[in-house]
């Protein structure tokens, strides 16, 4: 049998089927309480205009081996995506700390108590600047669990 072009009905089954598994997949992400976009930073937060993972866990390598705090790329990286997947402006509002008022935001999701807490003097006192939210939150995992490498779950 010669393949020679996709039938249309099958070609419109195909579409359709992906639109619709890309609708199951938002609803599943909305169920399962995915971070929504919050407001924008500060015109205070250079790091995050025009910046990228990799360069904000650097920036925040830097700071924390200036000030003592430990973790690893990795660490930070694997925590970041599974937090969230990157996005600076995340913001959690749906769980316990959303329903006392205090969301997680971020890209470690941080509640605003423990980045306040764990901030780390010299990086912005915006708790969506990434470097200022990866340094605090890896301050935090450092004091409560030895680092933010032992860290594997929601903290």
């Amino acid at each position: 049998m010669q393949i020679t072009a996709m039938p249309t009905k099958f070609a419109r089954m195909t579409k359709t089927k992906k639109i619709s598994l890309g609708m199951v997949a938002a609803g599943a992400a909305v169920m399962a309480g995915t971070v929504v976009s919050a407001p924008a930073a500060s015109a205070a937060t250079p790091a995050q205009s025009g910046g990228s993972v990799h360069n904000w866990i650097n920036q925040s390598l830097e700071i924390m081996r200036a000030k003592g705090i430990p973790g690893s790329y990795d660490g930070i990286y694997r925590n970041l995506m599974r937090e969230s997947s990157g996005n600076p402006n995340a913001i959690n509002n749906w769980d316990s700390n959303a329903a006392k008022g205090i969301p997680s935001k971020g890209l470690l999701q941080v509640i605003g108590p423990t980045f306040k807490t764990y901030h780390v003097s010299g990086t912005s006192m915006n708790i969506y600047d990434p470097v200022a939210n990866i340094t605090a939150a890896c301050n935090y995992a450092a004091h409560r669990y030895g680092s933010i490498d032992n860290v594997n779950s929601a903290y």
